[in-house]
């Protein structure tokens, strides 16, 4: 009887600690059950500001964000952030009031906003499967964040909870000259995988920000014209 009670005891153990495995990986959802075993740990060989994420490349466990807290309480890789206050310097000098409405994300709140879109399209008559693609065309999956790099930000209008279509205009024909990128253009969703985001730029430095901007490239493409 004790024999066979420690068997089971066993057998339960090594259930738990296969089934935490799984559920910690890369993300804390399984990223193979999205993208196949074809996604690869990002690159840094091409330095910092381009490391590439997206549903090819995952966020290193190990990667370290040397974060600084801007005045609204978001936060972003402190070594955007001259570019970052520049850019903002200048955009309200023109009348333009931008603010970061997300900034760095830590992994538990990439995989909260994940699951709750999830829950969203499962509301509204969605199987579970569905509503994981579907919303991984607007959210990107754990793992899989730039907002996890803090080098991407969301911009708004200063007191709203959307940006007016001056900033838009004024970010995606300026940005490129403080380094930064509109990531998520509206012509560029077969490559990016991620639907048009208007408000959200990522930080590249400025002479990879001309460089794809001039060329009318997202990061994807540069990435393998530089490897």
């Amino acid at each position: 009887m004790k024999k066979k009670f420690f068997r089971i005891v066993v057998l339960v153990l090594v259930l738990f600690v296969g089934y935490k495995v799984v559920a910690s990986g890369m993300s804390g959802l399984n990223l193979g059950s999205f993208f196949g075993d074809n996604i690869k740990r990002a690159k840094t060989d091409n330095g910092w500001n381009l490391i590439l994420v997206n549903q090819d490349f995952y966020v290193p466990k190990d990667y370290e964000v040397p974060l600084l807290e801007l005045s609204n309480g978001q936060k972003v890789d402190e070594r955007i952030y001259p570019d970052l206050q520049q850019m903002f310097d200048d955009m309200r000098a023109e009348g333009v009031n931008p603010e970061v409405s997300w900034g760095y994300r830590t992994h538990e709140t990439q995989t909260r906003l994940f699951d709750e879109g999830v829950q969203y399209r499962m509301d509204n008559g969605h199987s579970k499967e569905e509503a994981k693609r579907l919303t991984s065309e607007a959210v990107a999956i754990p793992g899989t964040s730039e907002h996890e790099l803090g080098l991407a930000i969301d911009v708004v209008d200063n007191g709203l909870s959307y940006a007016t279509q001056p900033m838009y205009d004024w970010l995606a024909a300026h940005s490129n000259k403080y380094g930064f990128i509109l990531r998520y253009p509206a012509n560029k969703v077969d490559i990016t995988k991620i639907m048009y985001e208007p408000w959200h730029f990522r930080y590249v430095g400025k002479e990879h920000a001309e460089k794809i901007f001039n060329e009318g490239l997202v990061l994807e493409e540069y990435i393998e014209r530089l490897n």
